[in-house]
């Protein structure tokens, strides 16, 4: 078997690999001997039909399988070889070559060569926030909020108010499409509308009509309103203003909290607060050394894989529309996701090489752990975390992300970390 190999454009690689005639042919005729002893054709008894009959009739068919099979098993041969790393399936292109021999190329993507950089000259800064009392004091409020209730109010609408309104809106006169609405609850201050929307209701009472003279943003979501100026016609139908419920024992129960009182209520506050700080700080760390790990390293990413990541991301959000309730056939275009399939393959990549070339193992109690953090809010843990290990798939998958925290955790050992300090609300909403 000779091989040849042609680099093409970035990783694609043309692999031409050639077969000796006599192997090729010797099989067939290894085949159509076996054949003749088994094939049933009229004019000829069981096992009597003549060879010269059976290559006349089946030789093509024959000769196509023996070398189809000769060109899976001899491509991993040829690879293995010149020590080529294939990122994806082979395109095949085969011919027979003068009568000599067989011969076809394979062209692919080969995996990028790739050097790591000094981590030492990483520099990475930690997000860190404390959770004082005040932050717990807010996170009570913005609970009382959330159980809001409105009463009527004879005065003018002020920020906070809840208003329900009608509206008309018209650019050069003419009525557009969404422009229309009646009976809209609309919160002052809630941002739902265009700037000057809200504020122009302040003071309004019940009966009030107000035009408002307005202008879409120039990135306005409606590509032909935006930067248009519009006047909307506003008539006001109720002003209420909201009610927050007393840090009660009625209000404590609908928290779950029966005993302990106020006290009781900060802790547990406190502490989801602590839990979610956590996350939000390890996902920032982690985002901030794959971006490390990214800049400090310039990689050819394969095609191929992009491709298909791409094709996975925009499965998972078919499926998300469909869990959600949507339907129909409206698809996400494949471009859309390349950017970020691109980021992953190339973050995949550099994973498996810090992986290999540090001898970096999977660790199982990390993922028992991480498995029972999974399991801890479902009613019975246990059972799912049976079938987390009874599902190697699944199982799987916890393991990449362990490993993937492995990594993170060894290229903060060896880059430069400066603390980052920040006030809690702050950090919560860094994307």
């Amino acid at each position: 078997m000779q091989v040849s190999i042609e680099s093409g454009e970035g990783l694609e690689r043309r692999m031409t690999v050639e077969l000796p005639a006599e192997k090729v042919d010797g099989e067939v005729d290894r085949r159509l001997k076996e054949l003749s002893r088994k094939v049933k054709l009229h004019g000829f008894r069981p096992g009597k039909v003549p060879l010269t009959v059976v290559r006349q009739r089946f030789a093509g068919n024959v000769r196509g399988e023996v070398f189809g099979e000769m060109v899976q098993s001899s491509f991993f041969e040829a690879v293995a070889q010149e020590n080529l790393k294939p990122a994806g399936e082979p395109k095949i292109e085969a011919k027979r070559d003068g009568g000599q021999g067989y011969r076809y190329t394979a062209i692919f993507e080969v995996l990028p060569e790739i050097a790591l950089a000094a981590m030492e000259r990483l520099s990475i800064q930690r997000p860190s926030a404390e959770i004082k009392d005040a932050d717990v004091a807010k996170m009570v409020d913005k609970l009382r909020r959330q159980r809001t209730t409105w009463n009527p109010v004879g005065r003018g609408a002020q920020a906070e108010d809840l208003v329900k309104i009608s509206f008309k809106g018209s650019i050069d006169g003419e009525p557009f499409d969404g422009g229309e609405a009646e009976d809209v609850p609309l919160v002052i201050g809630s941002k739902r509308m265009i700037d000057g929307f809200e504020a122009g209701l302040i003071g309004a009472v019940v009966g009030d009509e107000r035009t408002l003279d307005l202008q879409f943003p120039e990135d306005y979501r409606v590509e032909k309103l935006a930067g248009k100026p519009v006047r909307f016609e506003v008539s006001v139908s109720s002003v209420e203003e909201p009610v927050l419920p007393e840090v009660d024992e009625e209000f404590l129960r609908s928290l779950g909290i029966t005993e302990g009182g106020v006290d009781a209520l900060q802790k547990d506050v406190r502490q989801n607060m602590e839990r979610e700080l956590e996350q939000k700080t390890r996902a920032l760390l982690k985002d901030r050394v794959m971006d490390a790990l990214l800049e400090a390293h310039s990689i050819d990413v394969p095609k191929v894989m992009v491709d298909q990541e791409s094709r996975r991301l925009q499965e998972q959000a078919r499926n998300e529309v469909k869990a959600s309730g949507g339907v129909g056939k409206f698809e996400l275009p494949l471009e859309l996701f390349a950017e970020q399939a691109k980021r992953r393959v190339a973050l995949g990549l550099l994973i498996s090489e810090v992986v290999k070339q540090n001898g970096i193992d999977v660790d199982p109690q990390r993922v028992r752990r991480t498995i029972e953090e999974f399991a801890s809010s479902y009613e019975q843990p246990e059972d799912v975390v049976k079938w987390y290990y009874n599902d190697r798939e699944q199982l799987a998958a916890v393991e990449s992300v362990v490993l993937e925290d492995q990594v993170v955790d060894w290229v903060l050992q060896q880059a430069a970390v400066e603390e980052q300090p920040a006030e809690f609300d702050e950090l919560m909403e860094t994307r």
